[in-house]
């Protein structure tokens, strides 16, 4: 999630009185990975404990992204009243509070308290995002800001390889075996007593760091010069070049959500023993992806040009998982020797949509935010706004597997990815919609 950078009172004194509040954002955006990537194994779990369909468990993303959107524009104001610091303060706190709203939920089983628990979670988050992000732009000198986001990022991919290992740990760690077909009412019993202690440690230590990021010497922003360039909505939609870019973002959070949220799920459907481990695998191609990004852009290929491959990847992917096989073969095969366990070649192909994505959000944003002028930051936040795209679309793909089975039901990648390959090729450049 980005946010137009804004004036920031800096500290005195050289690059090192940075450093501090520097890490500590670093490490918001560390929790911020590890809250929404653990997903990714709440999914599969609370469809073994409350037996849900893929329909219905295609809710657990939909109520934590579309509190994205339904909390974007009431965060600034809450930012505007508060302040920067309040702000992150505040939304850590509610963060912890959602987490402790995970406890009755496991106890009763009730599958709405579930679905309040990642609204709020979701709301928080959001509040801490719109807080946080431009302290990466400005915390620093502007020409080295790109390399300040693309770290944020890797810690945030980091997060989502280290989610679901801890979740697994401690969740199913006691239990024999993982559970791919129906347990039984002691294990589910079992599963739901062993999410109670997780949650009680995430919400201290998220209330740990909400009280940290309150007494700090967090630097404040400059709220005066901020707000004054918003213009009306219709001013800005004569832009294709946006419109098309928010487009493009909502397939493409969409797709990532997708890819890293729904993977465990999957594997779990078709038998695949560690499938609560599997988000991690996603996060892992996702953070080579990033460094990839980092090593070859701009020196040996444009930002549009690595959108391409990226959106022609994801095409090839997405069609490779519906027409592919659950079985082991040459595909996995190639991995035996680094010591990786044989994985299906379909839980493989999703796992390498990570790859795929990667590049998406950093490309997008400055294409469609180039030649707007005055009308930046209004085209910013609906830009932010498009990550409903990871509330829409997995309950699109939740849909379409009651029609079809789940293997086919990712054929709704494949025209989100065609769509992005046609922003990277000729959306970005239209300047007019005549």
């Amino acid at each position: 999630m980005n946010n137009e950078a804004v004036a920031v009172h800096s500290p005195p004194g050289n690059s090192k009185s940075i450093l501090l509040p520097l890490a500590m954002i670093a490490g918001l955006f560390f929790i911020f990975g590890f809250v929404t990537w653990l997903n990714g194994s709440l999914m599969p779990y609370l469809e073994v404990v409350l037996n849900l369909t893929p329909f219905q468990a295609s809710f657990i993303l939909f109520s934590f992204y579309i509190a994205v959107t339904v909390f974007s524009l009431p965060s600034s104001w809450v930012i505007r009243k508060v302040g920067y610091k309040n702000g992150m303060a505040i939304g850590l706190g509610v963060m912890a509070l959602a987490a402790l709203l995970y406890i009755p939920a496991a106890k009763t089983h009730w599958f709405a308290l579930f679905l309040v628990a990642q609204f709020m979670m979701g709301a928080g988050q959001t509040l801490v995002q719109t807080a946080v992000n431009p302290y990466v732009v400005k915390m620093g000198p502007e020409e080295s800001a790109a390399r300040r986001i693309s770290l944020m990022g890797i810690l945030n991919k980091s997060a989502g390889i280290v989610a679901p290992l801890v979740f697994t740990a401690l969740i199913l760690g006691g239990m024999s075996g993982h559970p791919t077909t129906a347990p039984s009412a002691e294990e589910i019993e079992q599963m739901a007593s062993n999410l109670v202690l997780p949650y009680i440690y995430m919400a201290l230590v998220i209330g740990a760091v909400a009280l940290l990021v309150k007494v700090s010497s967090l630097p404040e922003l400059n709220l005066d010069e901020e707000n004054n360039n918003h213009l009306p909505l219709r001013e800005v939609l004569q832009f294709p070049s946006l419109v098309l870019g928010v487009v493009a973002l909502f397939l493409y959070v969409g797709v990532e959500v997708i890819a890293g949220d729904t993977i465990g799920a999957y594997g779990r459907s078709i038998g695949f023993t560690n499938f609560s481990i599997l988000t991690s695998i996603t996060m892992t191609c996702m953070v080579i992806g990033y460094i990839l990004g980092i090593l070859l852009i701009p020196r040996v290929i444009s930002q549009q040009k690595m959108l391409s491959v990226s959106a022609v990847l994801g095409v090839f992917l997405s069609l490779s998982v519906v027409f592919g096989s659950n079985e082991s073969t040459v595909i996995s095969s190639m991995f035996a020797f680094l010591g990786a366990p044989a994985i299906p070649d379909t839980i493989l192909c999703i796992a390498l949509l990570g790859l795929a994505n990667a590049i998406v959000w950093p490309a997008v944003w400055p294409l469609a935010l180039s030649g707007l002028g005055k009308y930046t930051s209004t085209g910013a936040a609906l830009l932010i706004m498009a990550i409903a795209g990871g509330a829409v679309v997995p309950v699109i793909m939740g849909a379409l597997s009651t029609i079809v089975d789940r293997q086919t039901a990712y054929i709704v990648m494949t025209p989100c990815y065609l769509f992005i390959l046609f922003y990277a090729v000729k959306g970005y450049k239209l300047r007019s919609w005549k």
